[in-house]
């Protein structure tokens, strides 16, 4: 069985650390249709009351106009790649070694893995690495 690895837009902003903040956020977002795959959400230690929450896909425009009205955008210095397919032994090293020996470095992991079925999220901090991760990765999966 195949992988299928895409360059994916992940929206992030600031929350209210509080209860209710996160709910508002993906209230606000559901209530625009959106049905969201990806979701990571915490505390920013260094600001009091605040966290941050990442999360995607985002489609359409009311659903970007929901994400903006929440405080949520994209960013020119987080670019993610998602990697889907069969779970294996060893896969996680098998991913982030192709991405060593093509010298490209991470700036953060995101991965699950249900029944044999596995999603990976890998974000890069420019467009030449995720570009380059791709082609990378894509090499170490045929």
């Amino acid at each position: 069985m195949a992988y299928t690895i895409k360059k994916v837009d992940v929206w992030a902003g600031e929350i209210a650390d509080r209860p209710g903040g996160l709910g508002a956020t993906v209230e606000a977002l559901s209530n625009a249709g959106a049905n969201l795959e990806f979701l990571v959400s915490r505390r920013a230690p260094d600001r009091p009351g605040t966290g941050v929450v990442f999360l995607t896909p985002v489609k359409g425009t009311k659903q970007k106009n929901a994400a903006q009205s929440a405080g949520l955008s994209t960013t020119d210095s987080l670019h993610s790649v998602r990697v889907e397919g069969p779970d294996k032994p060893g896969l996680g090293t098998k991913l982030t070694r192709a991405l060593s020996d093509a010298g490209i470095n991470l700036r953060g992991v995101s991965a699950a893995a249900l029944g044999r079925r596995m999603v990976t999220y890998l974000a890069f901090d420019n467009e030449t690495d995720a570009d380059n991760a791709m082609r990378a990765l894509k090499k170490a999966l045929k």
